[in-house]
């Protein structure tokens, strides 16, 4: 059996890298139905075959993209919380401008209902932001304080993104939420 070439595994690999990111543009650009093989190969400047062997079906496609959000959205949190902590939250919903991306995640959290495979990605971004709550509060994962801080965070967001709410209302609510979670100072 012949070992395979490093160089051509890096192309793979590279070439794999490059779909999946269009995917992920494509979706924060048009939303859940402008994922498509052709549209996915044209914007990674590859041929249709290529999307088709790394990526058998569009479910897969979809899942992955989502997968790569969800992972951004997680380290994007995580590094604002680090440097703001959590009474910097309120600005969180105000400085990510970049509001077709988030229309795309949550088009897919949406979804995700009717998806068992994005269900579980789903999971993994409360979970996740639910955990990075918790930290900050020196809460256990468990804690339903830290899960109602991040279910009133993701509404208010969801709310901005989807209904272009006043961000100030939204601050405002988000404020209210954490000087009744947070301990006395």
């Amino acid at each position: 059996m012949k070992n395979p070439n490093p160089a051509t595994q890096a192309r793979s690999r590279r070439r794999r890298t490059t779909l999946l990111n269009a995917a992920v543009d494509l979706l924060a650009e048009g939303g859940f139905a402008a994922v498509t093989h052709r549209a996915v190969a044209q914007r990674a400047h590859l041929p249709l075959a290529a999307t088709t062997y790394y990526f058998t079906s569009r479910d897969q496609l979809l899942a992955e993209a989502f997968a790569q959000l969800v992972e951004t959205e997680l380290t994007t949190t995580a590094t604002w919380i680090t440097r703001h902590g959590l009474t910097g939250l309120p600005e969180i919903l105000t400085t990510d401008a970049d509001r077709t991306r988030q229309l795309g995640l949550w088009e897919l959290y949406v979804h995700a209902g009717r998806d068992p495979v994005l269900q579980q990605i789903a999971r993994r971004w409360t979970d996740g932001c639910t955990r990075l709550i918790a930290q900050a509060l020196d809460l256990p994962d468990t804690d339903p304080r830290a899960r109602l801080l991040y279910t009133t965070l993701s509404t208010l967001w969801l709310e901005l993104v989807v209904e272009q709410r006043p961000a100030e209302h939204a601050r405002a609510l988000l404020t209210h939420a954490l000087e009744n979670l947070l301990p006395p100072r």
